[in-house]
């Protein structure tokens, strides 16, 4: 690049966002030394209504969504989209559910939905805050509901306000706000920014900030199962008990062991954040809350819990899950709107359900794969695929491929392009 070129970069580079998108796609290529074939593949999935829905927009970003079949909770039997590029996810859902299934298959219940909001403030103290916030919240909470009236239209609303220190001279006045179907990012913190002025003015200084949490506490949902220990075993049924024992066991790993517990909670996000990008929601939302509620007493632990009673294998999952059927990128995404449709879903309370369900399932499937003839099995059977197109196959030959890589003992990517290479020579 020459030092004309060079000046030419650094000028678009500092007002990139006001480029066109011929223009964006050119820095890139030329910053990434991208071939005609991948300036094309980036042309390709560009859409332009994709390109309202986010900043310096380039191209679109495609996951491939599968189906659970199916999830049976609460008696009723639900065929849940979720979107992951790994096979293994939905497999192992799908599996889970099956071995749910008798009965109502997985229960669950919801105890209070509210999203919680702070403003913080660092030059007062609690009492005097509390001296104004405690004999006014009613006040306070028709004027949080003045900023979005619309929401009470709908039965939902400011519910109640909450002061405490944070320590360090923080105080957050917290607010606790029912958002009907929608997940109301936005509609708390138009509340949050009215109430903050308010509070200014009356206690005449400024909120250090005015947001929403993410914390989770205030919207707890449980999924619960009983499984017969017969169902755990593929063939031989006597061999069910020794594995429940072997599931209990691994679940008291998790809550002794930090190192466990993550992995533990990443398989049950596995199935939960596919279903929550299926839906349109903001799975990195869901990640934090649920992160956190782990950690609640100190000491990151596993959120499922599975029990021996008798002849059942007894689990239960209880985790934040704050989701939306209306508004944000669930009207904007057609395809999450469709999901819902496929889903049968049309308020919140089942959808947020439905989530915690399938990570309970999916928690099943993975326990008692790990416990019994281990991940990899099922995980590499699967993977094959993945390595057939990576590989270059063609539709036709990825069950050839799929076949061949499965007489190996450690298949690779090398080896699939060279059963690629001989399919094309042979063909």
């Amino acid at each position: 690049m020459t030092d004309n070129e060079k000046q030419d970069m650094k000028q678009q580079l500092a007002q990139f966002r006001r480029l066109t998108w011929q223009q964006r796609l050119a820095v890139a290529s030329q910053l990434g030394d991208l071939t005609t074939i991948q300036r094309q593949m980036l042309a390709d999935n560009a859409s332009e209504d994709d390109a309202l829905l986010t900043e310096n927009y380039l191209t679109s970003y495609h996951l491939p969504e599968g189906l659970a079949a199916t999830i049976r909770m609460n008696g009723h039997d639900y065929l849940v989209p979720m979107v992951t590029e790994e096979p293994s996810v939905i497999a192992a859902a799908s599996y889970g559910g099956k071995m749910a299934a008798s009965g109502d298959g997985i229960v669950t219940r919801t105890d209070t939905n509210l999203l919680m909001g702070q403003i913080v403030f660092q030059t007062v103290t609690v009492a005097e805050i509390s001296r104004f916030v405690t004999p006014n919240e009613a006040k306070l909470l028709s004027l949080a509901n003045q900023a979005h009236p619309s929401i009470v239209k709908y039965g939902g609303g400011a519910r109640k306000l909450r002061v405490r220190a944070l320590g360090e001279g923080f105080v957050s006045v917290d607010l606790f706000v029912d958002t009907g179907e929608a997940m109301g990012a936005n509609i708390m913190n138009s509340m949050l920014e009215a109430l903050g002025h308010h509070l200014q003015d009356v206690l005449e200084q400024h909120p250090v900030m005015s947001i929403l949490a993410n914390d989770g506490q205030q919207t707890l949902v449980t999924a619960a199962v009983n499984v017969p220990v017969a169902n755990l075993a593929k063939h031989n049924a006597a061999v069910g008990l020794t594995v429940a024992k072997r599931i209990v066991a691994a679940s008291q790993i998790a809550q002794l062991d930090v190192s466990r517990a993550t992995t533990h909670n990443k398989g049950i996000m596995n199935g939960v954040d596919a279903v929550v990008m299926a839906t349109g929601n903001d799975w990195r939302a869901v990640e934090a809350s649920v992160h956190a509620y782990a950690a609640r007493d100190g000491q990151y632990r596993g959120l499922s819990r599975w029990q021996l009673a008798g002849d059942r294998l007894v689990g239960s999952l209880t985790m934040p899950m704050h989701l939306g059927v209306v508004g944000g990128a669930t009207a904007s995404l057609p395809l999450a709107k469709l999901n819902q449709q496929i889903l049968q879903v049309r308020d919140v309370a089942t959808l947020n359900q439905l989530a915690v369900a399938l990570g309970l399932a999916q928690n099943l499937a993975a326990l008692r794969a790990l416990v019994s003839e281990g991940i990899q099995q099922g995980h590499m059977q699967l993977q094959y695929r993945n390595l057939a197109v990576a590989a270059g196959a063609t539709p036709e030959q990825v069950p050839a491929v799929v076949e061949a890589l499965k007489t190996h003992a450690h298949p690779s990517a090398t080896l699939a392009k060279a059963i690629v290479t001989k399919l094309n020579q042979q063909g």
